[in-house]
């Protein structure tokens, strides 16, 4: 069969149902195979970073590999920022691009949309995937492709396929075991035994604690173990947290949640509950500076199992090759005594103020999370995504009712990322986004929903509007360098095909809210906020930041040289 048309095939036995991209001249056969009959529902925007980002939302929120194709160069090199984002936070992306034919590279002149060489763009990719291949040889084509979207799936990474445009009509060989496969794709195998001896030994050391903690990471959701995580809550009775990157992977609602733990910088219950600590389980947990407060994490290793990247590390030795999700799953067959500790949640939101007579008060973030978590309380059927920049910080103080509903880049945390990866969550979830984003990323990305219509989406975007990248502002110099234009985003809204509220104060913001629910379509609130307020755990990261920055004080020394 030709290239093209083992590749929808192949992309349909493996659950496909979705291609994002944006058609260019190198990759148009490309493009138009996969459209082909209608194999899949094609979805464009308008520039590959909106591509990109919405092939990682739409990845993270269904749990399949998202599928993106664009064309060589000037599309594919715009993809860079995004893969990069799914590479460092575990998203399996499958990146198909198109590229020059035999012809074009014999004729040994420079091809349009090359950078430095016509590999240059194949081994960029080989920095921010975990597999990738040029598929040139029809002997090895089928092969090829079938390799890297294994290592997609077994390191949910990822991974980067180029064909050249005269390779897509191409015959070529399928061997019998690929015919003949039933499109199940499978993690990196454990080693039952040490499996097996890691539970044990974490079920003595959790039998034989008074005040343990479990710390839930991204692995777990990103393995599939969410289920199983809180079956074993549950058997241990002990608090739950979750990491920055985390958040979403154990429901926010369970009576064992407590919230975020952002190492020194969490809410005060959570950092006095880890200090008496006897024993932390970190199950999937990156060790990334975000998820701890910009601070190596304060590791006491008698205390201390951590399980992630196919090993479990306990006290002072390591079980390798044991995958997070075969390690909850044997905890679960362990005798495990069940803690009887009442949690309470805690997050970073101040007591809420006095209202004055008219609530005309103007509108702080805080009073912001405080509405939106009303409103998500009362109205649970929302996913949530959280821009970069402040509203990454402002996301850890949102409740989410639903499980698994709530998305942030955590760790790379690029701007830009909330609004496409909101429509894509919601093309492969189908469930209606509330979108916390600054004014400085909306403008990056934020078009991107002038597409919502035609695609039946309708998000609910709030722009959080104070002239510019906020966060910046309290360890910026040059202030002027941080401002951004002022657009009329409410306006722009309506002219996009959707609704658009600008507001002042916190009741207004809930009546746009109340309103924008009951539109079918999407809705845009600029929400004026003051120049320099910031989201409660932003204002901690960047005074923990500063006091960081500041010169060591002055040592005295004895006589004889030793520091006092």
């Amino acid at each position: 069969m030709t290239l093209g048309d083992f590749l929808v095939a192949y992309l349909r036995k493996i659950g496909c149902t979705h291609i994002f991209g944006i058609p260019g001249d190198l990759a148009l056969k490309l493009f138009f195979a996969l459209s082909r009959r209608h194999a899949f529902e094609v979805v464009t925007f308008s520039h590959e970073p909106g591509v990109g980002f919405a092939a990682d939302g739409y990845a993270r929120a269904t749990g399949r590999i998202g599928v993106v194709c664009v064309t060589y160069g000037a599309g594919g090199h715009n993809m860079v920022n995004p893969v990069a984002g799914s590479f460092s936070e575990r998203v399996p992306i499958l990146i198909l691009s198109g590229g020059p034919g035999d012809e074009e590279r014999k004729l040994g002149t420079l091809i349009h949309h090359q950078a430095r060489e016509i590999e240059s763009q194949h081994r960029i990719y080989e920095e921010v995937t975990c597999a990738s291949r040029v598929l040139t040889d029809p002997h090895t084509a089928a092969r090829g492709l079938h390799d890297v979207v294994r290592a997609i799936w077994a390191e949910q990474r990822p991974g980067y396929i180029e064909i050249h445009r005269d390779m897509v009509d191409r015959e070529i060989e399928v061997p019998d075991e690929l015919i003949e496969w039933d499109g199940r794709l499978a993690f990196h195998e454990s080693d039952s035994r040490k499996v097996e001896e890691a539970a044990r030994e974490t079920a003595a050391m959790f039998n034989a604690s008074k005040r343990p903690v479990v710390i839930v990471g991204i692995e777990i959701h990103r393995y599939k173990a969410a289920h199983e995580v809180i079956q074993l809550a549950e058997r241990m009775g002990a608090p739950v947290l979750a990491t920055v990157l985390g958040k979403g992977a154990f429901p926010m609602h369970h009576p064992l949640y407590m919230g975020v733990h952002i190492g020194p910088l969490s809410p005060p219950p959570i950092v006095a509950r880890m200090d008496e600590a006897d024993l932390v389980l970190n199950i999937g947990c990156l060790k990334t500076d975000m998820n701890f407060g910009n601070r190596p994490p304060a590791i006491i290793q008698d205390k201390t199992v951590w399980a992630v990247d196919r090993r479990v590390d306990i006290k002072y030795h390591t079980y390798t090759d044991v995958g997070v999700r075969d390690f909850v799953r044997a905890l679960l067959r362990q005798d495990l005594r069940r803690h009887r500790e009442t949690v309470h949640y805690a997050d970073n939101l101040p007591p809420a103020a006095p209202v004055n007579g008219r609530g005309t008060a103007a509108l702080r973030v805080t009073e912001l999370l405080r509405a939106v978590n009303e409103f998500l309380d009362a109205n649970r059927r929302y996913i949530v995504v959280a821009e970069s920049g402040d509203m990454l910080f402002a996301g850890l103080d949102l409740r989410v009712p639903r499980a698994s509903g709530y998305f942030a880049q955590g760790f790379y945390a690029s701007m830009g990322f909330g609004v496409p990866a909101a429509m894509g969550a919601q093309i492969g979830m189908g469930i209606r986004p509330l979108v916390l984003c600054g004014d400085g990323a909306f403008q990056m990305t934020g078009p991107e929903i002038s597409h919502a219509p035609a695609l039946g989406l309708n998000p609910i975007v709030i722009v959080v509007n104070n002239g510019g990248w906020g966060i910046f502002r309290p360890i910026a110099e040059r202030h002027d360098l941080l401002e951004v234009p002022s657009w009329p985003y409410a306006r722009l809204a309506e002219d996009w095909g959707g609704r658009g509220f600008e507001v002042h104060t916190a009741a207004e913001l809930k009546a746009a809210l109340a309103e924008a629910h009951e539109s079918p379509g999407f809705a845009i609130i600029d929400a004026r906020i003051e120049r320099e307020d910031l989201s409660p755990m932003s204002v901690k990261y960047i005074k923990a930041a500063a006091r960081r920055s500041q010169p060591p004080t002055t040592e005295r020394r004895n006589p004889h040289g030793a520091v006092r």
